[in-house]
């Protein structure tokens, strides 16, 4: 284990204005807001580093980042610019692409990029720190410490200097968070709101992904993927970096268990796909990871504010999946940054109640945090729903070959008679398709 970093010096009253527990993108937010503000604030991360336990298989959306750090761009370890985005729907046998590219991606102010989280995180933290914060690793948050009334005054840990007493403290600890179940707000873990993520890095030259892939430069690509899941509620991905390729699946933790299927299998599924495997031929295995992902969305969040103490990140199941879009890491970002800025205000005022604090809650309303979760809170029912899952990729990749089939001597079938044949051998009813894009637009539109 790491050699363990020195207690840095306590403010002189042995109280910090702000602990904040988990140096992710929510956590390093947090506290380059409050370091920015002028407070004292201590960064605790788990692992050796910012980044050295974090596992993440996307894409990061990165112009949150034009509040905190301007012209990021120019120094943020990218790997690749995501300029093409591709939509695959698949059976074992078939698959029907939409893909899409531009070149105003591959510019500036950009849109998403591939970064492995090792470098983004410490990245992130490394402004923090530079602003004021302090920061120490290999340091594991056991509990929190609470006055007579109850209010978090603090936190424990496992250094030999034990606890760290602090005005307020803000848990980015991550999904499941130990110290918001502590707090009461966080219910007992239901696993029907968790999905598991999991992917392989795989190794090819920098020249032979480019080829293969399309791209030039720092181009990347973004293929998220309908229908490799064997039916169990979820979908896949694979996305560039520069000399690795990174496949994986995303499925519900109950439908894992209930299939009885290991997810190395699935993953194993995609990459012999016939429209993934050329993509893939002669890769080398360089890293197998898995980690549990919040996706209840709006509906399962937690209290966001009590006496002494905010949630932000995973910890507050802030990741949006609604299909479309499945982004977690600027919502993390945002949502670190707007605690630090309302645990700040509260500190001005001298009042971190949690009344003081509710001021957190009012400025991710009033952003893309919670306006967006709020609007798109019912498409994980529809995304993850039977029809989408297991019968909807087969119907789509049988009727677009349906359409591209040509029967000569068999004059062509309008395309209303093949939506109609193809939809009945999937068991799809009309009025359901009906209904099901009825509420498709009631959730995007």
């Amino acid at each position: 284990m790491p050699e363990r970093v020195p207690a840095p010096a306590v403010p002189a009253d042995g109280v910090w204005d702000a602990v904040v527990v988990g140096a992710g993108p929510a956590g390093s937010a947090a506290a380059l807001e409050l370091a920015r503000a002028g407070r004292s604030v201590l960064l605790i991360e788990r692992g050796p580093f910012p980044g050295a336990k974090n596992v993440y298989g996307g894409v990061v959306y990165g112009r949150i980042l034009d509040e905190l750090i301007p012209r990021w761009w120019d120094e943020v370890p990218v790997q690749r610019w995501v300029t093409r985005r591709s939509t695959m729907v698949m059976t074992p046998t078939q698959a029907f692409t939409v893909d899409f590219r531009t070149q105003a991606w591959g510019q500036p102010p950009y849109n998403g990029m591939t970064t492995y989280r090792a470098d983004f995180d410490a990245w992130l933290a490394g402004h923090a720190v530079e602003a004021g914060a302090v920061l120490i690793t290999s340091t594991v948050v056991t509990g929190l410490l609470r006055d007579e009334r109850g209010r978090v005054t603090g936190v424990r840990t496992d250094r030999d200097d034990g606890d760290i007493r602090a005005r307020v403290v803000i848990a980015c600890d991550g999904v499941n968070s130990f110290l918001a179940k502590e707090a009461g707000l966080l219910p007992q873990t239901d696993a029907h709101h968790l999905t598991l993520g999991v992917k392989e890095t795989l190794a090819l030259p920098r020249e032979v992904i480019e080829e293969r892939f399309a791209l030039t430069g720092t181009e990347g690509l973004d293929i998220e993927i309908l229908g490799c899941t064997r039916g169990i509620p979820g979908g896949g991905f694979l996305y560039t970096n520069l000399d690795t390729v990174s496949v994986g699946v995303v499925v519900a933790l109950t439908g894992l268990a209930k299939a009885k299927v290991r997810p190395e299998e699935l993953i194993a599924d995609l990459k012999a796909h016939p429209a993934i495997a050329p993509y893939l031929r002669g890769a080398e295995l360089k890293e197998y990871a898995a980690h549990l992902i919040p996706e209840g969305g709006y509906r399962t969040m937690p209290r966001l504010a009590i006496d002494g103490m905010l949630v932000a990140g995973d910890a507050a199941a802030m990741c949006l999946a609604a299909g479309i879009w499945l982004e977690g890491v600027n919502f993390a970002i945002g949502s670190g940054m707007y605690a630090g800025r309302a645990a700040a205000e509260a500190l001005r005022r001298r009042d971190t109640s949690a009344s003081g604090l509710a001021g957190y809650r009012r400025l991710l309303e009033d952003s893309f945090v919670l306006a967006d979760h709020k609007r798109l809170q019912r498409a994980p029912d529809l995304v993850l729903s039977e029809r989408v899952q297991k019968q909807y990729p087969g119907m789509v990749c049988d009727l677009v070959q349906e359409v591209f089939t040509v029967t000569n001597p068999v004059p062509k079938r309008g395309m209303s008679r093949l939506l109609r044949d193809t939809a009945r051998r999937h068991g799809v009813r009309l009025r359901d398709l009906a209904r099901d894009g009825l509420a498709g637009l009631r959730v995007f539109g």
